[in-house]
């Protein structure tokens, strides 16, 4: 490396927030320099704690250079990487970390490292090996017995053994009565026995998880499915009581408006309209640009009893404290930071664009950081980074009103690219353009080279094979996958697709569950029961993603109309 003591100079002072990038060049520069210690700990931020990262493979490289230069690694630091790599699913690459920390651990640190490497297994789809570690670890006490009795019970739960499950189930409550590894067991027994529409036995593991852990990381949720499957199972009286417990017990949680929306329901077919409008007003009170807030204002249209106001219930739900954003400045063309923003965005160096932006917010002051990131991302095309930016700044921004945020922050939320294309295709296709333009921004956000894990491409996430079958119907010769990232072809196929859903389904709310889960789900969903209408098939879809996917389009599409008004 030339002049490494310059880059050093450089990188030093932009050092925060961290990135793999900056790390891997810092250690190279430091290591020309001489410098094995200060090069060895910038690499080990990165092959430790970044396993996940593009350049931790070069910040190994690196580290085996400066082998014999420096300390070997703590085991602190190969316990994180290890960590790490089992939260990002790379679970043969975690095991053979744990693996190697096994050799090196005290016989008190053992216990753990090798429960540890179990669940790894496990996970990995090495489940004889995980069954043959978990059985060889007989001293194992405290939160490792625990972790082994969890682990032991979800291989069970895989190969359908219900009997040997609920047999570690059991043996669990007694040996973790509080266990974080008992409340993970119970949430994935739960949600099987949903997924296997079990509905008595699902109810009744969501219900004890959420009394056992009613603080916990899924009491609120548990004590909301346990609520919705009283009233799918016609325990409407102890389903209102639960419905009413949840908005008392969990006021700021994310079930709350689901709460509102069907004890509100729930007034209606008991004929208190005046009750069910009071829960109706708050849920558009504090969640207007929500999904339910919208299926509130629906309901409202027909009633035409004043609203209770005496409902106690609704006592404890409050307006949170909201911040002001309606007067935004303008950059400060003076600023040399600014002005080497603007000209790192324009070679295409957006990543470090933004970083001079925040420095210069930092020095400068003022309220227009946030609206100038949003415009450089805009302007480079990446709408999606745009979307991300604000959602940082402004994470309820469904609970505002439109006149909360100033226009750029809204544009950058719910931008409109591509917008002739999407316009001219969903017109084709009879489809709401708003709602395209929803399913696009859940979809990709905008960005027209995304590819998610399951190769789905694209602005509509159109997978090469259902491109193919699109594509003959549309007459488009030579077709292949690289096509899809184009926006217009994109979109045209994309739209012809979603129409086909629709066509058979009958609904947009079918279509759309059977755009993320697939076709026969969603026909093996409608045939699980009665349901009083299309509201109650959406809250009772048993996937987490898929219920909150339909749910979060069709708010959205609403938030578009809002915005962008009549076409």
């Amino acid at each position: 490396m030339e002049r490494p003591a310059e880059v050093v100079g450089i990188l030093e002072v932009d050092r925060l927030p961290t990135r793999a990038d900056f790390e891997v060049t810092l250690g190279r520069a430091y290591s020309a320099m001489g410098q094995s210690i200060k090069a060895a700990a910038a690499l080990r931020a990165v092959f430790y704690g970044m396993p996940m990262a593009a350049d931790a493979d070069e910040a190994e490289k690196e580290l085996a250079e400066l082998a014999g230069r420096v300390p070997p690694a703590s085991v602190a630091e190969r316990k994180s990487r290890a960590e790490l790599l089992a939260k990002g699913r790379r679970y043969s690459d975690a095991a053979t970390e744990y693996r190697s920390l096994i050799g090196d651990a005290t016989q008190q640190d053992r216990p753990a490292l090798e429960v540890a490497l179990a669940g790894a297994l496990r996970l990995g789809g090495r489940t004889r090996e995980a069954k043959q570690a978990l059985d060889a670890l007989s001293d194992a006490t405290g939160e490792v017995a625990a972790q082994k009795l969890y682990n032991l019970g979800e291989i069970a739960r895989a190969a359908d053994d219900d009997g040997g499950f609920q047999g570690y189930l059991a043996q669990l409550r007694q040996v973790g009565p509080t266990s974080p590894w008992l409340e993970q067991s119970l949430f994935s027994s739960a949600n099987k026995y949903l997924v296997n529409k079990d509905y008595p036995k699902a109810e009744a593991g969501y219900r004890e998880l959420a009394q056992r852990f009613p603080a916990g990381s899924h009491g609120s949720y548990a004590h909301w499915k346990s609520a919705w499957l009283l009233w799918r199972m016609g325990q409407g009286e102890e389903a209102r009581r639960e419905f009413e417990q949840q908005i008392v017990l969990f006021p700021d949680s994310p079930e709350t408006p689901a709460a509102l929306y069907w004890r509100g329901r729930a007034a209606e077919e008991d004929n208190e309209p005046g009750k069910a409008r009071a829960y109706y007003e708050k849920l558009n009170q504090l969640y207007q640009s929500y999904y339910y807030g919208q299926l509130a204002r629906q309901r409202m249209e027909t009633l035409t009893a004043p609203a209770v106001t005496a409902e106690l219930v609704l006592a404890s739900l409050h307006m949170p404290p909201s911040r002001s954003y309606l007067t935004l400045n303008d950059p400060p063309a003076d600023s040399l930071r600014v002005q080497k923003a603007g000209l790192l965005a324009n070679g295409a160096l957006l990543d470090l664009a933004l970083r001079e932006l925040h420095a210069a917010a930092l020095e400068e002051g003022g309220n227009w950081e946030v609206a100038e990131m949003a415009r450089l991302c805009q302007d480079a095309g990446r709408y999606d980074r745009a979307l991300d930016v604000v959602k940082h700044e402004v994470p309820r921004y469904f609970s505002a009103q439109l006149s909360d945020l100033p226009p750029p922050y809204w544009q950058a939320l719910f931008p409109r690219p591509y917008w002739a294309d999407l316009k001219a295709y969903a017109a084709q296709n009879d489809l709401d353009p708003y709602l395209v333009a929803a399913l696009v921004r859940q979809e990709s956000a905008f960005n027209p080279s995304a590819i998610s894990h399951a190769n789905a491409v694209g602005l509509m996430q159109v997978l090469p094979s259902t491109g193919r079958l699109v594509a003959k119907d549309l007459k488009i010769r030579h077709f292949n996958p690289a096509m899809l990232t184009i926006p217009a072809t994109n979109l045209r196929m994309g739209t012809k697709y979603f129409k086909g859903m629709v066509n058979q389904f009958g609904a947009v709310e079918y279509a759309l569950a059977a755009y993320n889960a697939g076709s026969d789900r969603v026909l093996d969903w409608q045939g699980s029961g009665k349901y009083r209408d299309i509201e109650e098939f959406v809250e009772s879809i048993p996937f987490t993603e898929t219920r909150e996917y339909v749910q979060a389009i069709q708010r959205n599409a609403n938030v578009y109309r809002q915005l962008y008004g009549a076409l």
